[in-house]
């Protein structure tokens, strides 16, 4: 059921945006951070879980906004114009068209959805509502990304040739032991939709479509999971060219990830937030620190890409616009993701649920 909001309550370009953070987990570490950031144009209305326990928490740490464990009141506060949602995937289609239904925007965690039909109905409730849906890829909001987004956008390297892509990451059995992670019903998938997501959508948006030729997925043995925890593709492109991919969350001594491109006129290489490029006429540019230290958990990372992700989609909630970072490209990510595992022919493991801790 609809809600309209009232009279003057659309942002305008003075006044804080008015919004409402459903879901207080782990996903929710770098946006607290972040949104402390702007608090000059957003003003968090209601810190919103299910949980006791993790609104009781979030108040001990962020004293300065207000909690409720009521989600519906939260999504239907007059005040609250747009929802930054950060539940599990598997949540996020059913509210998330509950929230667009309500005349609220929407910017919500990686995956639209953990099942593929409904991350495409999420979009469609998005542009039937005419509210913008925002999607939280935040790896294109690195200095070091923007920058070569920009030059291959702008054709400075030439027509791409050639492209690679890499994610060489670690995560410990302990990580697949909590409940639900790497199975398809809370997840969606395994390393692709949930660690390799954002590299693959900037890879995406880099050398443009990728066209899957041929796939491999697996589970190591390092792993009890359902889902993969290694996969390989080889794209062609529409240069002609040929594409790369490998991820894994099964490299034990983990590098940074990583994306290179052969350009007509210039090569670039982005490794975590470094970048070097070299022209065919001998320039050379480089962009961020080459250093890089293995993260000890999920979410240790900088939350300023986040910021300004929030800071854009706040942008296109104010002049009408789509978010750089929207949904009908988080599907597009999706959708190769999807075509990847079925050129790999995986087979979900769903006999292993239940296998962590044994």
């Amino acid at each position: 059921m609809r809600t309209e909001l009232p009279q003057g309550a659309q942002a305008g370009p003075d006044r804080p945006l008015g919004i409402a953070v459903v879901g207080l987990g782990m996903a929710a570490q770098p946006h607290l951070a972040a949104l402390r950031d702007l608090a000059e144009t957003i003003d968090v209305v209601w810190a919103c879980s299910p949980s006791p326990e993790r609104t009781q928490a979030f108040s001990a740490e962020y004293p300065e906004w207000p909690v409720t464990n009521d989600v519906t009141a939260a999504i239907t506060d007059h005040r609250v114009e747009a929802v930054i949602l950060l539940t599990p995937a598997h949540t996020h289609a059913r509210l998330g068209i509950e929230i667009l239904a309500s005349g609220r925007h929407l910017l919500v965690e990686k995956p639209l959805d953990a099942r593929m039909d409904l991350a495409e109905e999420l979009v469609a409730a998005a542009k039937r509502s005419g509210t913008r849906l925002g999607v939280v890829l935040q790896h294109r909001f690195r200095p070091a990304a923007r920058r070569l987004l920009e030059l291959a956008r702008s054709g400075e390297v030439g027509e791409i040739a050639g492209a690679a892509m890499s994610v060489p990451w670690w995560r410990p059995q302990s990580y697949y032991d909590e409940p639900g992670r790497g199975t398809m019903e809370r997840d969606g998938g395994g390393v692709l939709m949930t660690q390799a997501i954002h590299t693959l959508d900037l890879f995406r948006a880099l050398a443009g479509q990728l066209r899957v030729r041929s796939a491999h997925a697996s589970r190591t043995a390092l792993h009890r999971m359902e889902t993969e925890d290694m996969a390989t593709a080889l794209f062609d492109l529409p240069s002609g060219g040929c594409a790369t991919m490998m991820a894994t969350t099964a490299a034990i001594h983990p590098g940074p990830e990583t994306i290179e491109l052969f350009g007509a006129t210039g090569a670039a290489r982005l490794s975590g937030n470094h970048l070097a490029v070299t022209w065919l006429d001998g320039r050379t540019e480089e962009l961020g620190d080459s250093a890089f230290n293995a993260p000890t958990g999920p979410m240790d990372f900088d939350h300023g890409p986040h910021r300004d992700l929030i800071a854009d989609f706040v942008r296109a909630v104010r002049s009408g616009r789509e978010p750089e970072c929207s949904g009908d490209e988080a599907l597009a990510t999706q959708r190769l993701i999807n075509e990847i595992l079925e050129a790999a022919s995986f087979t979900p493991d769903l006999a292993s649920q239940g296998m962590a801790g044994r």
